[in-house]
């Protein structure tokens, strides 16, 4: 009857003890897990291109938040979660728009705002994508040297001057940058030693900005970042436009799991946008205008089709391992110049206001 007895104290003892432990892992798992959620919503990037808004504020247009009420344009996209801005940054812009001076002065007001900055050197004097990456003008005459001391020299300046929290070293570099000096087809290894100077020159002047190389699409990135990875750099940023890039969500998730994993390093899309409507505002030709060009049936080009779209890419972005956010391009890119205008916006679909300027649901999926 003692050993029985016995036995049993025993046996609650161990029961209690392992009830002690499985406490002690629950609260243990518990708190991993709100450290990564906490890590996960401090790093998260919620993104927009608003590059455009400089010029378009010219025109003192009146913008309404979620509830329809007059606000700041820029306080509708921080109390809605927009945590970074993205400023396409031209060496010597015709107008100056989208030029140092301007950029300078708007990341201020950004700063002071407590956005982070996301700039975008294109190394030209206009746009540069996989299909055009023109020289800047006063760069021209430059032998190859010479041009690799103006790459460091000027992203040196950009750095000290605009302070950014990430940088990318050209825009789609599909192609390469600085052509014909830096043509990936041509002169791969110049394009190398162009990309290094950027980056060197990041290097030199913060320890805290992070470097990004931006491509535009899936398709092939695996070869071309299989290319580069001689280059100190920190994130891989692709753009993704359905009408460019395919329609497919799972293979685009698909192949940035496996780029990120193979080359070991975080990654973000830095292009997106879809539109709410296949109407326009103005008499400039809009890029999206056809059925053809959308994911359908899944995103309808509606309200709630855009909205849908954001909240799905949002989620492969959260759901990757090296994930760490996206950016959504033209979000201010309202008919500012008037509905008659044939050479204003060709986005006002796709913009993340409607066509009264009021903010569209999409804006909750930044939060």
């Amino acid at each position: 009857m003692v050993e029985v007895n016995v036995l049993k104290r025993l046996f609650k003892k161990t029961i209690a003890f392992i009830i002690i432990i499985l406490t002690f892992y629950s609260c243990k798992k518990e708190e991993l897990y709100n450290d990564n959620l906490q890590k996960t919503n401090s790093e998260f990037i919620a993104a927009v291109d608003i590059s455009s808004y400089p010029e378009i504020a010219l025109t003192n247009q009146t913008f309404y938040n979620l509830d329809g009420n007059k606000q700041n344009f820029l306080s509708i996209l921080k109390e809605n979660g927009v945590n970074t801005i993205r400023l396409r940054v031209w060496v010597d812009s015709v107008d100056n728009h989208s030029g140092f001076n301007e950029v300078k002065l708007f990341a201020e007001t950004l700063r002071n705002m407590e956005f982070k900055i996301w700039l975008t050197l294109h190394y030209s004097d206009t746009w540069a994508d996989p299909s055009s990456q023109q020289i800047p003008h006063q760069w021209q005459e430059l032998d190859f040297e010479t041009l690799k001391d103006s790459v460091y020299s000027y992203t040196d300046r950009v750095v000290n001057e605009l302070k950014p929290n990430y940088i990318q070293i050209g825009n789609e570099i599909n192609s390469g940058i600085l052509h014909p000096h830096g043509n990936i087809s041509n002169n791969y290894n110049q394009f190398v030693e162009l990309l290094r100077e950027g980056c060197n020159a990041v290097r030199s002047n913060s320890r805290d900005c992070k470097i990004m190389l931006h491509f535009a699409g899936f398709e092939h990135a695996d070869f071309f970042f299989n290319q580069l990875k001689t280059i100190d750099y920190d994130i891989i940023g692709l753009s993704f436009y359905p009408i460019w890039h395919g329609k497919s969500l799972h293979k685009l998730k698909t192949s940035m799991q496996s780029l990120s994993e193979s080359i070991n390093k975080q990654i973000i899309i830095a292009e997106t946008a879809y539109p709410f409507t296949l109407e326009w505002n103005d008499w400039t030709n809009n890029i999206v205008g056809l059925n053809e060009q959308l994911i359908l049936p899944e995103y309808p080009a509606t309200i709630e089709g855009q909205h849908k779209y954001i909240r799905d890419l949002k989620g492969i972005t959260q759901e990757l391992e090296k994930g760490i956010g996206f950016c959504y391009w033209g979000a201010e890119l309202i008919a500012w110049k008037g509905n008659q205008a044939t050479d204003a916006s060709a986005w006002e679909n796709q913009a993340l206001f409607d066509f009264n300027n009021k903010a569209l649901p999409v804006l909750n999926e930044f939060k």
